[in-house]
């Protein structure tokens, strides 16, 4: 038991070290633009509003959740669209990559996956852009008229006793790393009690559905959901299809990004569902073909 908390405390601090230039970065645009840049940053998310969803895809093809943790903090502030912020989400693959990586029988096998995922996002994301600013007019930021322009983060969150944006977005940081490290903790933990083996019994035990299922696996905000679907798809145990479904619903950490930063808890639901929904059809129409 003692061997599985300290390998669990161990991973958690890895991976929000790993996070942590990405918090920063994040903060500190959120910062800037609330203190100095405001009117400059909203001019440009306004011109790259359109093609948000062309660099958020291409953004999550970078291995680690670090963007998809940026996007999530973006979108919370309002400089990016949901349809951003879903492509990042579904091009996101955290550790797959690295994983493929290390194995040379599947380093020709990263190409298809990524592009597979690219497409995904980009389409889903365009789509989303698409069908909100029909619904809701053409500039709505988060999909409803209120919120037309970037807002504040910081109310009532004591930062504003830091001079500057660079000691406030150090605030948030830390904030949001302590965060970050008990979340993995916890997740850790349980998943090393309840181990890969059970998980990937739960994965084979339904092939017809495994696109459901690995999407359902994906959705756990912890690189061990992406390391456990890439090392069962090279291993033959999974479609194609069934990794992309899975992949493209890990999303890493970012999902708990989202939950922690945006505080409207039934929007960041429905984001949940569509992004398993979306990667679930993804898979099997990928099955399909």
């Amino acid at each position: 038991m003692w061997s599985i908390i300290l390998d669990s405390l161990t991973d958690a601090l890895l991976d929000g070290a790993k996070l942590l230039p990405f918090l920063f970065v994040a903060f500190l645009i959120l910062e800037g633009t609330e203190h100095h840049t405001r009117r400059w940053l909203e001019t440009l998310s306004k011109k790259g509003r359109k093609i948000g969803p062309l660099w958020g895809s291409a953004l999550g093809l970078i291995p680690q959740c670090g963007f998809s943790v940026m996007s999530a903090n973006m979108y919370a502030g309002g400089l990016i669209t949901l349809g951003t912020l879903l492509a990042v989400f579904l091009s996101t693959s955290d550790e797959a990559i690295i994983v493929m990586l290390s194995d040379p029988s599947s380093i020709g096998k990263i190409l298809p996956l990524l592009g597979c995922k690219f497409l995904i996002g980009v389409i889903a994301g365009f789509g989303t852009d698409i069908a909100r600013r029909f619904k809701y007019g053409h500039h709505s930021v988060h999909g409803h008229e209120h919120h037309h322009e970037p807002h504040d983060l910081c109310e009532n969150c004591g930062c504003d006793r830091y001079p500057g944006i660079v000691r406030p977005a150090l605030y948030h940081t830390v904030k949001l790393f302590i965060f970050i490290f008990v979340f993995n903790l916890v997740i850790n933990i349980i998943i090393g009690f309840v181990g890969t083996d059970r998980l990937s019994e739960f994965l084979l035990s339904g092939t017809g559905f495994q696109p459901l299922l690995t999407a359902l696996i994906g959705l756990i905000p912890n690189c061990a959901a992406s390391v456990l679907i890439t090392e069962l798809y090279i291993a033959g145990s999974i479609t194609f299809g069934s990794a992309v479904a899975g992949l493209c619903a890990g999303a890493g950490v970012g999902l708990a990004v989202l939950f922690k930063m945006h505080t409207c808890t039934g929007k960041n639901i429905k984001i949940v569902i569509a992004l398993y929904l979306m990667s679930a059809f993804s898979g099997f129409i990928i099955n399909l073909f």
